[in-house]
């Protein structure tokens, strides 16, 4: 009886460690393994059997992370400055990497996104944050993927969510749109102008070089006014007009 006393706690304490050594790995996890504290091997997924106090484990997600990297004063090239916010995309390719090379994957790869928000949008002009940005989303993940290779991260794709203006930059865009409307619409006036002077020339050519066709027209323009009587309008007749009256008259 003594000895089944002495026995049970060690006993409880082995059952104890052989639980522990047993762990159990998801299929979008990896272990990185330790020995004595030097890397041993990743592994997983699945059952994992560990030795109690030589190995230890760490657990890796490699699912895809999204990051939301908030708000980031930038003054721009033509010195406007913005409120830029983004969203990042990335997965853990090298479990090893993640764990070794950096201390904290998650909060480097978020610093590391503010100060290349901030870096690559600073190099652009207003005009370019507003209109071209699947190419700057382009050039941030490029250089955002580039540096986190060596910690066996995978940059997917960013996305700039917002950039933020104060009301008096809101309403100087406003102006400067009203503005470039205005031109357009003087610009297409003119060219209307311009096409339809073109076709009034050579409506007058045309004439000119058709005998009597000058006479003939004249006659329709009369003819189209008579029909308003709610006025009185006195045409002067052209000398050419009356001689080619005067003429056809003498002819019958």
């Amino acid at each position: 009886m003594g000895f089944t006393l002495t026995f049970a706690p060690l006993l409880v304490i082995a059952l104890v460690l052989l639980v522990s050594a047993f762990r159990v790995l998801r299929e979008y996890e990896r272990g990185v393994v330790f020995q004595l504290g030097r890397f041993w091997r990743v592994k997983g997924p699945g059952l994992v059997l560990l030795i109690p106090f030589i190995q230890q484990m760490v657990r890796v997600d490699l699912r895809t992370v999204v990051l939301d990297v908030p708000p980031q004063d930038v003054i721009t090239r033509d010195n406007v400055s913005v409120k830029v916010n983004a969203v990042i995309y990335f997965r853990v390719l090298d479990p090893q990497k993640a764990i070794i090379q950096v201390e904290d994957f998650l909060g480097a790869t978020s610093q590391l996104a503010q100060t290349t928000l901030r870096a690559v949008l600073g190099k652009h002009e207003l005009d370019d944050l507003l209109a071209e940005r699947e190419r700057l989303n382009a050039d941030i993940q490029q250089v955002l993927d580039a540096q986190t290779d060596a910690w066996g991260i995978k940059v997917a794709n960013v996305e700039i969510k917002h950039v933020d203006l104060n009301e008096s930059m809101i309403r100087a865009i406003a102006k400067q749109a009203e503005a470039e409307r205005e031109r357009r619409a003087k610009v297409i006036h003119a060219e209307g102008e311009l096409q339809a002077s073109e076709k009034l020339m050579q409506a007058a050519e045309m004439l000119n070089r058709q005998a009597g066709a000058m006479q003939l027209r004249y006659m329709q323009t009369l003819s189209s006014i008579a029909g308003d009587k709610s006025s009185t309008i006195v045409f002067p007749l052209p000398i050419e007009l009356l001689q080619g009256m005067t003429e056809m008259k003498g002819k019958s």
